[in-house]
């Protein structure tokens, strides 16, 4: 016998569905619509800090307009996330243009792998230097969501353990994440 889901606003540890457009600087960069909502675990920091505080109260239907600021979203840009590299470093298959992403490997010291990946892009090309920049593409913006909660419910005991939302079946999206990686 199946309890009706008691759940009526969001808080802590809910399965949220939402649905939303991110624009910045007035223009759309992100959305999930009705046919692909996100769903997280709210308070598990599984989305940005300050879309996650504005979220709290608001119940299934509700509507809301965030503003997010760098320092509560993806943080402010950090003069040090850039790095010049001597081209010749670059692999030959790489296009050295403005604007290529690659993933390069750090030196792991936050880690206690022996090294950890970056996501990176080309901003500047000048001679036999190319200049990285490490920040996340949207440090330093601020973020204008448009926002729709499509769902709530309980979160399942597993799902509370693990700190993450599992997808019908039980199925864990790290699970889909990492195969998803393998496949590339």
């Amino acid at each position: 016998m199946t309890t009706p889901n008691s759940i009526n606003k969001i808080a802590d540890d809910v399965v949220v569905t939402l649905e939303y457009t991110l624009k910045v600087d007035g223009e759309i960069v992100d959305q999930a619509g009705k046919e692909d909502p996100i769903e997280f675990l709210q308070g598990q920091g599984m989305i940005i800090a300050g879309l996650e505080k504005a979220l709290y109260g608001m119940a299934v239907g509700d509507t809301k307009d965030v503003k997010v600021l760098p320092e509560d979203g993806y943080g402010p840009l950090d003069p040090e996330a850039i790095m010049e590299v001597p081209r010749a470093e670059f692999p030959a298959e790489i296009p050295m243009e403005l604007g290529t992403e690659l993933t390069i490997a750090g030196d792991g010291e936050d880690d206690d792998e022996e090294y950890e990946e970056l996501e990176a892009r080309i901003i500047k090309i000048e001679g036999e230097t190319i200049t990285l920049d490490l920040n996340h593409p949207l440090a330093g913006k601020t973020l204008e969501f448009s926002v729709k909660v499509a769902g709530l419910r309980e979160a399942t005991p597993e799902e509370l353990e693990h700190g993450h939302v599992h997808g019908a079946d039980g199925f864990e999206y790290d699970e889909w994440e990492e195969d998803e990686e393998e496949a590339k």
